[in-house]
């Protein structure tokens, strides 16, 4: 067997998972193609235009077509025969039932198979339902039978834990790789794929192939019950007078729990938690097991959603007419994604009461658009934060972008017609925003008991 060519690598799909990966991998001098069957996108990339957004990964792209270390093209044919190590990352999105529609997984595993012209690492980074590994090994034995042919081949299971806004950062520098695989020749070689990254052997978690794709639905299952964990303690702590702040504080100090994601907002949205968190509840149901935690996790999210807008109305009475500004409409900061996010539930549902919106998202709004296009005749999109507030009924920040931590305080009050302000991510603190003069509506702030600390002589 001829030497193989670990520095040059073939990805096969170019959303958010693939076109992060390869552009990372090409700046850190490996030689990359990246494959797509979109030729739109992949000559708009040839153009350095990227289809997403994702800080600093333009400019990665651009110098790395400029070195020729990255190169997009639909030519799969070519990609596969001069790469040995081939990386799958296409899409895997919910069917009807919640599992995941593996359709375009299968489509690239079957076209890349029907050119494998030599041993071949085959690296899965797409999230998949567990044995999706061995399926991938039998859709290429079936395409090497009906060619003719036979080639040795490794599958790998090497799930990605990238989060939108941060993922140039997540990839350089993992918590954990994961490795998936039969075989410790096809272990070998990823890791000298990876050697760029200067990782540690304690970074390498290497399992099998189901085991490790498990990891990747767990941990996303398990971050997603504590998201919805602390949105309901923060509607508890709404009840009882507590302060969710200092509960999630008091939490987080105790390692076994830890500070992260321990902060009570609107609920999750994404491309993440919510399909993962129903593929695998699907899987759980079809063989017989399920997991009741994660099935309320799923519809403990969505009534959160639904409470944040009825928080809204229920503080502003009758909307009929009324204007409300809405600050940041992605389901997170740092990223144009508005898959499920919560902003797209709110705004439905206070539209149903008749409210009109003037809305601002530093990068979202373009994606917006096209979301909530069937409310268009009551949206107003605004240039700045402070377009959206004037003439309004209330403010309300439904995404935590930076700049929304410290508005002129003193010019909104001016701009809105009441100073009403409803904070979902708990940018600011109640007793500060009441001392000026605002009606301030958080998240898990109770006001029933008075504050215990007096001061003392």
């Amino acid at each position: 067997m001829r030497g193989l060519a670990i520095n040059k690598i073939a990805v096969i799909g170019t959303g958010y998972v693939g076109l992060v990966t390869g552009s990372v991998l090409a700046d850190l001098g490996l030689d990359v193609t990246c494959v797509d069957n979109n030729s739109e996108k992949i000559n708009g990339l040839r153009e350095g235009i990227v289809p997403i957004y994702e800080p600093g990964l333009d400019l990665i792209v651009e110098r790395n077509i400029c070195a020729k270390r990255l190169v997009f093209t639909t030519d799969i044919k070519k990609a596969v025969s001069e790469c040995d190590v081939i990386m799958i990352a296409v899409g895997t999105p919910p069917a009807a039932d919640g599992s995941a529609d593996l359709q375009f997984i299968e489509a690239a595993v079957r076209e890349m198979a029907s050119h494998l012209n030599n041993y071949k690492v085959i690296v899965n980074k797409s999230t998949v339902p567990i044995g999706t590994a061995q399926k991938i090994k039998g859709w290429i034995f079936e395409e090497l039978r009906l060619r003719g042919v036979s080639y040795d081949f490794d599958i790998l299971a090497n799930p990605e834990f990238l989060r939108e806004g941060s993922a140039i950062n997540d990839f350089l520098h993992p918590d954990r790789v994961v490795i998936g695989s039969e075989t410790t020749r096809a272990v070998d070689i990823i890791k000298q794929v990876y050697r760029v990254l200067f990782l540690d052997d304690s970074q390498y978690v290497v399992t099998d192939l189901e085991s490790a794709e498990m990891i990747k639905y767990a941990s996303n299952a398990f971050l997603a019950m504590k998201v919805t964990f602390m949105n309901e303690i923060a509607h508890l702590c709404e009840k009882v007078g507590a302060n969710v702040q200092d509960v999630a504080n008091g939490m987080g100090m105790d390692r076994r729990i830890g500070s992260e994601f321990l902060l009570p907002g609107p609920g999750f949205g994404g491309s993440c938690f919510p399909k993962d968190t129903r593929a695998i509840a699907e899987v759980g149901r079809q063989m017989g097991a399920p997991v009741s935690l994660i099935e309320q996790t799923i519809q403990a999210n969505e009534n959160q959603k639904l409470l944040m807008a009825r928080k809204i109305s229920d503080e502003m009475g009758d909307l009929q007419g009324k204007q409300l500004a809405v600050l940041g409409l992605s389901f997170k900061p740092n990223t144009d994604d508005m898959r499920e996010a919560p902003s797209i539930t709110i705004l439905n549902e206070l539209a149903k009461k008749g409210a009109n919106f003037k809305v601002y998202d530093p990068i979202a709004c373009k994606e917006a658009n096209r979301r909530l296009e069937h409310l268009r005749d009551r949206i107003v999109y605004c240039s700045d934060e402070y377009e959206t507030m004037k003439d309004s009924d209330a403010l309300i920040i439904i995404t935590e972008w930076k700049q929304f931590r410290n508005l002129n305080l003193e010019k909104v009050k001016i701009l809105l017609k009441k100073p009403i302000f409803f904070d979902l991510r708990n940018l600011y603190q109640k007793s500060y925003m009441e001392e000026k003069g605002f009606k301030y509506v958080g998240v898990g702030q109770g006001t029933k008991f008075q504050p215990f600390l007096v001061e003392t002589s």
